[in-house]
Formats: C-alpha cells, structure tokens, sequence
C-alpha cells in the first residue's frame, strides 16, 4: 500500500512542480512522514528532489537566465546552507510536552512544530489570492533567494517564494522554469549534505539505512517522479494551476497540522 501511495502523490506533485507554486517535495514530505520519522522523512524527500531536479535540469537547462540565476541562486545557497544547520539542530532537542489522546500518546518536539508550521504557513499563502498580487521588483531578487534558500534548507519549502519573486522578473516562461530548476537543484545539493552529516549519528545512520534497505522506495519515489516531470512538461502550455490549488492547499493544511501535533 505504502508503495501505491507514494507513486501516486509523486507522479502528480513531480507534474505539479512545473506549473504551480507547489514543489515535489511540499506534497512528498508528508507523504513520507507516515512511513519515516520525520527527519528521515526530509531526507528521503531531499533525495527524490534531488533527482528529479536533474533529470528536469537536463530538460530545461538550455533557457536558465543567468544573471537572474546568480542574483537568486548565491543568496539562495548561503540561506539553505543556514536553514538547514538550523533544522537539523532543532532534532537534537528533547520533547517539551507529552499528552494522550484517544489513548494514544504523542509527543511536541521543535522539529515537528517547525515543519508542520511552515506547511500550515505554506498552504496558507497558496490559498490566499493577495499572496499572487504581491509585485517584488527586480531589485528584490537576492532577498527572495535569502528566503527561498532558507525555508528551503529548513524543509524544502523554496517554491512559493521562488516563484512569487522570479514571476516579475521579466523572464519568459521557459526562462523562468529553467531557471527556477537551477536553483532548485542548488539548494537541494546544499541541504542534502547538511542533512546526512548534520542530524545525530543515529539519524545519519537511520538515513543511510533507509538508502540502502528501503531503496525500493525510493526507486520507485525518483521513477514516478521522472515520469510526472515528462508530462508535466508537455502539459505546461495547457494547464492552470487555480483549479487545483485549493486542493492541495486544504490537503497541506490538514497533514501540516498533524505533524506540528506529532501524530504523524
């Protein structure tokens, strides 16, 4: 089951990643976290993302804007750099309430709290329209790296304001697709490694280990993802992301939830 489940919600969030403010990685998360402890979970969701960055990179690589890519892309490494040494100091710390319900026994720990905050904080502004009439400038671009970079460092959450930043910045649609692939493809590189050799030595174990036994999960997580990014491209000049984003958003809403709770 957990095999179908995750095929599906990447062959739909890989295709989404083309044409919405929502990544792969924002609807994989918690997707994972039902089969992974969560820093596992970001993990194996930044190992996913990773790959199908590259295989799109090698789609749309040839329109990356340069300028705007050194502009937003160096600002977005150094903050991913920070969000993530933030992150994976955060699981170091010990849960500070412990509580029943319906039986069960749950526990809130920084780490939960944070992620499953900043995907309430995320859905949140996918479903508020006055989120999509903010107008950044130009000269805005290195600060919509700093926070690309960092919220995606912390949890993979670049999307929302990589896109609401690079969207006014004058580039053509395939200019921008492919330029938004290439700094995607930075931060993921620069968390990934912070992730495996920044958790404790028993997560970093427990993710090496998750590489390795669970890599049929993985396989089919990075295949399905390859196969949603084909289409998804062929899509982009005949699709809209309004008709879908409420949707997601509620969904994102509802598991962000869970996890700031620590019941997934």
């Amino acid at each position: 089951m957990e095999y179908f489940i995750v095929s599906i919600t990447v062959l739909f969030g890989a295709g989404l990643t083309f044409f919405s403010g929502f990544g792969l990685g924002t609807l994989l998360l918690p997707v994972f976290s039902l089969f992974f402890d969560l820093p596992i979970a970001i993990g194996a969701t930044a190992i996913v993302h990773l790959a199908n960055n590259i295989f799109k990179f090698i789609l749309v690589s040839k329109h990356i804007h340069l300028a705007t890519l050194f502009r937003f892309g160096i600002p977005a490494l150094i903050f991913a750099f920070l969000g993530s040494l933030l992150i994976t100091s955060f699981n170091h710390s010990n849960p500070f309430l412990t509580y029943t319900l319906f039986g069960a026994s749950f526990e809130l720990k920084l780490i939960n709290i944070t992620i499953g905050t900043l995907m309430i904080f995320f859905a949140w502004l996918e479903l508020d329209s006055r989120f999509d009439k903010l107008n950044f400038q130009k000269k805005h671009i290195p600060f919509g790296g700093m926070l690309s970079g960092f919220f995606g460092g912390i949890s993979g959450h670049q999307g929302a304001f990589r896109a609401a930043f690079l969207a006014k910045s004058g580039l053509s649609k395939e200019e921008f697709i492919g330029t938004s692939n290439a700094v995607s493809l930075i931060v993921d590189l620069t968390r990934l490694w912070i992730y495996i050799f920044g958790f404790n030595t028993i997560i970093e174990n427990e993710l090496i280990n998750v590489i390795s036994d669970g890599q049929e999960l993985l396989i089919i997580a990075i295949l399905f993802a390859f196969i949603g990014t084909y289409f998804g491209k062929k899509m982009i000049s005949k699709t809209t992301i309004n008709s879908i984003r409420r949707i997601v958003g509620i969904l994102l809403l509802t598991m962000g939830l869970l996890i700031f709770l620590g019941i997934i």
